[in-house]
């Protein structure tokens, strides 16, 4: 899409601004016990096997840049997605940077984390659905989600492939991949699964990109591509574009809360949602069921300044 470029800039101020209002012990989030120990008994970890191939010398740069060159030699264990020199050439483009010496420390730590999970995951334990990162860039600290599909391959965030799995260290595994993971917006995880093609033309529409690319946080009840093909067909019209945008902006404004609103942190009783006359009922006697009888079919998607959970009809306000 044509705001794609302008999204990964954002994303990049974005995250940079969540870490740097964080704590200074954010990005030190392995176990630092004994390294003098491991360090005998590990020798051939993450960072050696990077090391010792030519196609991850950027990669090994951005390591070390970064201040992670110590917790990725440690006893681990964990799972890198491993960009390739082409892969960061493509983001430094995207970027419009020449090299990482012109990104921040800070900023390239936050991408490099989103590459990382925080366990040993083989490609045959790989299934399709969100997991957890180490990257805490989330609002409140919370770990940024990585969406997978195995349907045909590995595919992460809807674009990036495993293109080499399996490579085993003594503390953890690695998978090669052919794109740069940028930690995502709410937007982007939208934009990253194909199950929510429909919200994302509405939010296009709507002209609401940039808004739901600020700092937030937001809380966003994300509908699925079935659940506006039932709201079409309810409205007689066949695409979101033929919906008035007045009409359009305040549907999606009613899914968007203020705050990153977990799962967890639902109760019994109503939310403001920035539609501002509206409010949404829930109700979690038996799972979450919005306004009666809208689900929530997936919850907790974490993105960087908001989290996403996922619905299976479009909340329609009172106009």
């Amino acid at each position: 899409m044509t705001f794609l470029k302008f999204n990964l800039l954002s994303i990049l101020l974005l995250s940079l601004f969540v870490m740097s209002c964080g704590d200074d012990d954010g990005i030190t989030i392995f176990p630092e016990e004994g390294e003098e120990q491991q360090e005998e008994e590990l020798s051939n970890t993450i960072v050696d096997i990077a090391s010792g191939d030519a196609q991850f010398s950027t990669l090994v740069a951005a390591v070390q840049k970064a201040g992670l060159v110590e917790t990725l030699s440690g006893e681990g264990a964990f799972t890198v997605f491993a960009p390739t020199n082409d892969a960061f050439s493509a983001l430094l483009t995207d970027l419009g940077v020449g090299s990482l010496d012109d990104l921040a420390d800070d900023a390239v730590a936050n991408i490099l984390l989103y590459h990382v999970l925080g366990d040993i995951v083989e490609s045959p334990e790989l299934s399709n659905g969100y997991v957890s990162t180490v990257n805490t860039s989330g609002p409140d600290g919370n770990a940024v989600s990585l969406l997978v599909n195995v349907d045909s391959g590995v595919t992460l965030n809807g674009t990036t492939s495993v293109t080499t799995a399996d490579l085993n260290a003594d503390n953890g595994i690695i998978h090669v991949v052919d794109q740069v993971l940028v930690p995502p917006t709410v937007v982007d995880i939208a934009i990253n699964n194909s199950m929510f093609s429909s919200l994302v033309s509405a939010v296009v529409a709507a002209d609401l990109v940039e808004a739901l690319t600020a700092e937030g946080p937001f809380t966003v009840f994300a509908p699925t591509n079935d659940a506006f093909a039932e709201l079409l067909t309810n409205l007689g019209v066949s695409s979101v574009e033929e919906i008035p945008v007045e009409t359009l902006t305040s549907v999606l404004l009613h899914h968007v809360v203020s705050g990153n609103v977990l799962s967890s942190d639902l109760a019994n009783g109503s939310v403001p949602t920035l539609n501002e006359t509206n409010m949404i009922d829930v109700n979690i006697d038996n799972g979450v069921v919005l306004n009666g009888e809208v689900n929530v079919r997936a919850a907790d998607v974490q993105g960087i300044n908001g989290v996403v959970h996922v619905i299976d009809k479009v909340l329609v306000p009172e106009f």
